[in-house]
């Protein structure tokens, strides 16, 4: 079944009833929807006067949805997550930080490949030549100790975008719409790996003290160019710089139910992430040697 993802932009009080999810809108005619939560997998709270029980708070965390809050600017700003996210969690956690120097390098050097061929994959359905990622993507080595993701990044944002752009929180067009779409998927990805049983703090590669989600990080990066495709073919994408807007965020908040393929299977982006990350337990375990991404 395919998860859903709800939006909430206006004011609302969202509250449990007969296990069921119930959105009250604050409108003239107050207006009163119910909602199974086992059907839904995001729920994303952009609007300052929406507030929800605790009760159904609790139901969303042991259904494992990913609950987004956002800021004044209507940018995501904050996750939660359940903190027992599987029933052998303390095994898996245990498993994972004792996992070695040299296969977190190895884990990350599959990942940055995936990222890069994924990137050259773009470029090519753009119609631009891939030889250049090809070539970076073949020569990672463990660790990407010559940190050829960022040679690989600087040459595809240059292609796309031309040689001015640069990667930013800046607000305005296309950073503001890459920036929702990579907030999604950081949390469709945090959530993922709390359900595998994994601690989302702790990375493969990322390591800022300041940062909760540093193995999501990680492994998001071969999923990124599905939103970097997406924003490119967002509603009057090339006809603004003015930032995001609302036809542009509705089209965002589709990618969880975006097909991906993934090995020999088409899935819905929202189960492939975690297909991903239940074999990077496996990894983490000995049981496997590779991670399981998609490619676009």
């Amino acid at each position: 079944m395919v998860k859903r993802t709800l939006h909430f932009s206006n004011p609302a009080h969202l509250y449990m009833r007969n296990q069921q999810m119930v959105v009250e809108l604050r409108d003239e005619q107050k207006t009163t929807k119910t909602l199974p939560i086992e059907d839904l997998g995001v729920v994303i709270l952009e609007h300052p006067q929406i507030t929800l029980s605790a009760s159904l708070l609790e139901e969303l965390m042991n259904a494992q949805v990913a609950v987004i809050t956002c800021n004044s600017k209507y940018m995501p700003s904050g996750l939660f997550l359940p903190l027992e996210g599987n029933s052998v969690q303390t095994e898996r956690m245990r498993t994972q930080l004792e996992a070695s120097i040299p296969l977190k390098k190895q884990l990350w050097q599959q990942t940055v490949k995936a990222k890069i061929d994924n990137q050259g994959r773009v470029l090519e359905k753009l119609g631009i030549p891939s030889e250049r990622m090809n070539n970076l993507q073949q020569r990672v080595l463990s660790g990407d100790s010559g940190n050829l993701e960022a040679q690989a990044a600087s040459h595809y944002w240059g292609k796309i975008y031309g040689n001015k752009f640069v990667r930013s929180r800046d607000p305005e067009t296309p950073n503001a719409q890459l920036n929702y779409g990579y907030a999604i998927l950081r949390s469709v990805v945090a959530r993922a790996l709390t359900a595998s049983g994994m601690f989302p703090s702790i990375g493969i590669h990322h390591k800022n003290k300041y940062n909760a989600f540093c193995l999501a990080d990680d492994i998001m990066e071969p999923y990124r160019p599905y939103v970097d495709w997406m924003v490119l073919h967002l509603p009057g994408i090339h006809e603004t710089t003015e930032g995001l807007s609302k036809d542009q965020k509705i089209e965002l908040l589709k990618l969880p139910q975006l097909d991906v393929q993934i090995g020999e299977v088409q899935r819905p982006l929202f189960h492939a992430v975690s297909i991903t990350t239940a074999s990077l337990y496996r990894c983490f375990e000995g049981s496997n040697r590779k991670i399981i991404y998609p490619e676009l």
